[in-house]
């Protein structure tokens, strides 16, 4: 195995703190929507809000664009993590 370059292996160190705390920050995010899925239960709410959704989507691709990222990829990302929401409040929902 040849040797990685420094500046290579920094980068690399520095993707590899980012997607840890990707990791963590979606742990974060899906507690709450847990939180929200067992309160749309209790009250009788339908497991996915189609209207927060699109606001979610609009502000996402936003912050993406202000950003530097491509709105289309943050759209997909926000999208993957909504169904995978739902599906968890359909879970809860059933009992």
């Amino acid at each position: 195995m040849s040797d990685v370059p420094p500046e290579l292996a920094r980068l690399r160190s520095s993707i590899d703190n980012i997607d840890a705390a990707l990791v963590h920050l979606l742990a974060e995010r899906f507690k709450c929507t847990q939180q929200v899925g067992e309160l749309k239960a209790v009250e009788g709410m339908p497991p996915a809000d189609p209207a927060r959704e699109e606001r979610q989507i609009g502000r996402l691709r936003a912050l993406a664009n202000e950003s530097g990222l491509d709105p289309e990829f943050a759209e997909k990302f926000i999208n993957f993590v909504i169904a995978e929401v739902i599906h968890h409040h359909e879970s809860i929902a059933k009992g």
